[in-house]
């Protein structure tokens, strides 16, 4: 599960699994497992890597 997370990077745009009413969120850190996002709906959430596949989005 955590092989995707490690790739995220500060300025990534994300999406919890769970937690879809959070909208869309921008990573602010990815350190050792522990990634910061700053969701639209939500606000800033350190999220354990291990635990919870983040879901990248892509826009064009």
């Amino acid at each position: 599960m955590t092989s995707l997370n490690s790739m995220l990077e500060p300025g990534m745009l994300v999406r919890h699994p769970d937690q879809p009413d959070w909208g869309l969120g921008q990573v602010q850190s990815n350190i050792n497992g522990r990634i910061t996002v700053n969701f639209q709906e939500q606000g800033k959430v350190v999220i354990d890597g291990s635990k919870v596949a983040l879901t990248p989005v892509f826009t064009s």
